[in-house]
């Protein structure tokens, strides 16, 4: 098989505007996974597709599976299905090697890790040594920094094999106030596999749309506010993110030092948390890592995963439920299922927060993404030409594809806003988090006495609109920004479909209490069950039961 990157071919094409679009791989697959269908697998080998990663590791280790055949079947898969969806960017030219060497590893005895063979995808603003981390950006397409970052060396570490890049929404989707969620200039767009009119939401947006037509065992996204949960929302899939400094930052492109971090999307909740204990740990370069190693994650237990959830008290949070008929009848059978297996349900009605909370929430993202964007293109070892967001800026000016589409106005922001040593940003982050952190999530916990709390993760996914950029008609719901600015962890699970697009469910907990959300979210998943396989239909129209209702008489 032979794995190539054309990225200067790619950046040449408009790859924003016609649902099929060319993506920067070019994957020739061996006849040998091959059927009448190009790029089809043996069914021997798709069975093992839409297994979990827990699974497939298992039969790794047992001779019944080879990393050789999951990773050329995935690619084989890719080939086959994501030339609309172009969610991959790039992928590992190494990965077959990787795998055969993997095989020839455990043949002699030598397996070490719980991720063993497993094929991963990154989120293309993550660090790794075999491709560049571009952000999805023009200026970083050359950001070959050959390193690792330290959660990319943990997954390493535990056996895991690179199989490539996703693409995102440029620059983790803090760019323009009018963007297109999972668009980028190198990568083009990412469409939902569900509708492919739809958003694959972002930023995350190509590790969502991967997993959801299981282009490999186990994708990383990365979370500001939203930017895992949502994209793992509407692409039916599971998103974690957990506690602010439970996974490193060091060497992923930055917007917040007080908001970002990591996280697993993956096909189940089980496959997350064996994820989560395998990136989490100290990073002395990373300061909010000091206390991971008092709160690691267990790996889930085979004990632990058909429980049922008696004694638990769940906050039924509605005040950010939003008004859509078919999302609230979707929640409520969530709900019974959280009920049916024996929690215990606490209805939470409402939550004030200060006039001044989303403006003071901005100014603390503009103020520390000038601080740590400078700060990370200062001290890349790749030769790119921007040093500075003011150079950045600049550069964007002259690459018309850069400005084809929506602007920069979020970047001409940050360059003028007060640093984060003013007392203005000082006030603001205060506020944010206080807001969040002691009157909000820790409050809202304490006063209902319950363990998590639920909401529904976002609304069903909103058109791709090239006009106006990002809108949802019917609003954006849950408290996943609660979450997001306080730092504390959040699960998305699938719940349902509306109008054949998938719908999520989010566990909310404490700071530090990502194992707990990770148990009841997998009890509940184990009994609530909803799995929503990608149509790919070009719109709702296309559904095949609709077709004669569109038709004249």
């Amino acid at each position: 098989m032979r794995v190539t990157l054309f990225y200067a071919a790619a950046i040449l094409l408009c790859t924003a505007c016609a649902p099929s679009q060319p993506t920067t791989k070019d994957v020739s697959v061996d006849s040998s996974v091959e059927n009448s269908d190009k790029g089809a697998v043996s069914a021997s080998i798709a069975s093992w597709l839409d297994k979990s990663a827990l699974e497939q590791a298992q039969a790794i280790a047992e001779g019944e599976l080879s990393s050789e055949a999951l990773v050329r079947g995935y690619l084989a898969r890719i080939e086959k299905l994501d030339g609309d969806v172009n969610s991959i960017l790039a992928l590992n030219p190494n990965a077959i090697e990787e795998a055969k060497a993997a095989d020839l590893a455990r043949k002699n005895r030598m397996r070490k890790g719980p991720l063993f063979g497993l094929p991963v995808l990154l989120k293309d603003n993550i660090e790794t040594s075999e491709l560049p981390t571009t952000a999805g950006a023009m200026a970083l397409v050359n950001n070959d920094t050959k390193r690792d970052a330290p959660i990319v060396a943990r997954l390493k570490a535990a056996g895991a094999i690179v199989l490539g890049k996703t693409n995102l929404s440029e620059w983790a989707n803090f760019r323009s106030e009018s963007s297109i969620s999972g668009w980028s200039a190198v990568g083009g767009l990412t469409r939902n596999p569900h509708m492919l009119s739809r958003s694959a939401c972002g930023s995350s947006s190509g590790s969502g749309a991967a997993m959801a037509l299981r282009l490999a065992s186990l994708a990383v996204g990365t979370e500001t506010n939203g930017s895992i949960i949502c994209p793992s929302s509407m692409n039916g899939i599971v998103g974690f993110k957990p506690t602010v400094g439970l996974l490193s930052r060091t060497h992923i492109v930055p917007i917040s030092y007080t908001q970002d971090t990591a996280g697993p999307m993956t096909a189940n909740v089980n496959d997350a948390w064996l994820m989560a204990s395998v990136m989490a740990g100290v990073d002395p370069k990373d300061s909010a890592t000091k206390d991971a190693t008092t709160h690691m994650l267990s790996a889930p237990q085979q004990s632990m995963l058909a429980t049922d959830l008696k004694g638990v008290r769940v906050g039924v949070v509605r005040y950010r439920q939003g008004d859509n008929p078919h999302v609230l009848s979707t929640y409520e059978k969530a709900l019974s299922s959280l009920t049916a297996a024996g929690a215990e349900l606490v209805e939470i009605s409402d939550f004030k927060q200060p006039e001044s909370f989303w403006a003071d929430s901005y100014q603390v993202l503009l103020s520390e993404f000038h601080y740590t964007l400078n700060e990370y293109l200062e001290s890349s070892p790749a030769d790119i030409p921007v040093r500075s967001l003011s150079e950045l800026i600049t550069y964007n000016q002259a690459i018309t594809r850069e400005l084809a589409l929506f602007n920069q106005d979020i970047f001409e922001k940050a360059v003028n806003t007060d640093d984060t040593k003013s007392q203005k940003y000082a006030s603001a982050l205060a506020l944010v988090r206080k807001t969040a952190r002691q009157n909000g999530i820790d409050a809202l916990m304490a006063e209902h006495k319950v363990d998590v709390l639920v909401a529904p993760s976002n609304s069903p996914a909103f058109l791709i609109d090239g006009v106006y950029g990002d809108h949802s008609p019917m609003g954006f719901i849950g408290i996943g920004y609660l979450a997001a600015i306080a730092g504390y962890p959040h699960l998305t699970v699938p719940a349902g479909e509306v109008k054949n697009l998938p719908v999520g469910i989010s566990f909310i907990g404490k700071q530090w209490d990502d194992e707990k959300v990770l148990r009841i979210g997998s009890i509940f998943q184990a009994k609530h069950g909803a799995y929503i396989k990608p149509g790919l239909l070009p719109s709702r129209l296309h559904n095949p039961e609709l077709l004669e209702a569109v038709k004249g008489l």
